[in-house]
Protein backbone atom coordinates (compact mmCIF):
# COMPACT_ATOMS: atom_id res chain seq x y z
CA UNK A 1 0.00 0.00 0.00
CA UNK A 2 0.92 3.52 -0.79
CA UNK A 3 1.41 6.59 1.68
CA UNK A 4 -1.64 8.99 2.09
CA UNK A 5 -1.33 12.20 1.36
CA UNK A 6 -2.62 15.18 3.66
CA UNK A 7 -5.12 17.40 2.35
CA UNK A 8 -2.79 20.22 2.86
CA UNK A 9 -0.34 18.73 0.42
CA UNK A 10 -2.96 17.92 -1.61
CA UNK A 11 -4.54 21.66 -2.33
CA UNK A 12 -1.23 23.06 -2.23
CA UNK A 13 -0.28 20.44 -5.03
CA UNK A 14 -3.31 21.14 -7.27
CA UNK A 15 -3.26 25.19 -6.45
CA UNK A 16 0.36 24.89 -7.87
CA UNK A 17 -0.57 22.98 -11.07
CA UNK A 18 -3.55 25.33 -11.85
CA UNK A 19 -1.49 28.40 -11.46
CA UNK A 20 1.70 26.85 -13.41
CA UNK A 21 0.42 24.40 -15.37
CA UNK A 22 3.54 24.61 -17.92
CA UNK A 23 6.21 24.54 -15.47
CA UNK A 24 5.78 21.17 -14.27
CA UNK A 25 6.41 17.91 -15.66
CA UNK A 26 6.17 14.05 -14.57
CA UNK A 27 10.00 14.24 -13.71
CA UNK A 28 10.03 14.37 -9.71
CA UNK A 29 13.72 16.21 -9.71
CA UNK A 30 12.40 19.19 -12.12
CA UNK A 31 9.61 19.76 -9.98
CA UNK A 32 11.73 19.52 -6.87
CA UNK A 33 13.91 22.43 -8.35
CA UNK A 34 10.78 24.45 -10.28
CA UNK A 35 9.33 24.51 -6.08
CA UNK A 36 12.52 25.11 -4.48
CA UNK A 37 12.76 28.37 -7.66
CA UNK A 38 9.54 29.52 -6.85
CA UNK A 39 10.60 29.59 -3.07
CA UNK A 40 6.92 28.77 -2.10
CA UNK A 41 7.60 26.11 0.32
CA UNK A 42 10.68 26.32 2.92
CA UNK A 43 10.71 22.87 3.99
CA UNK A 44 12.42 20.28 2.57
CA UNK A 45 10.16 17.49 3.56
CA UNK A 46 7.06 19.09 2.23
CA UNK A 47 8.29 19.86 -0.58
CA UNK A 48 9.08 16.54 -1.82
CA UNK A 49 5.93 15.38 -0.64
CA UNK A 50 4.33 18.42 -3.17
CA UNK A 51 6.85 17.53 -5.81
CA UNK A 52 6.11 13.77 -5.77
CA UNK A 53 1.85 14.64 -5.65
CA UNK A 54 2.18 17.32 -8.83
CA UNK A 55 3.75 13.64 -10.51
CA UNK A 56 1.17 11.95 -9.68
CA UNK A 57 -1.31 14.90 -10.94
CA UNK A 58 0.78 15.23 -14.34
CA UNK A 59 0.84 11.90 -15.17
CA UNK A 60 -2.65 11.42 -14.16
CA UNK A 61 -3.41 14.21 -16.96
CA UNK A 62 -1.36 12.55 -19.54
CA UNK A 63 -3.36 9.87 -19.60
CA UNK A 64 -6.64 11.38 -19.39
CA UNK A 65 -5.97 13.08 -22.19
CA UNK A 66 -4.77 9.83 -24.25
Amino acid sequence: MGRIKTRMIKNLGKKLVKMYPDKFTTDFGHNKAVLKELGIIDSKKVRNKVAGYIVRLKKRELREAA
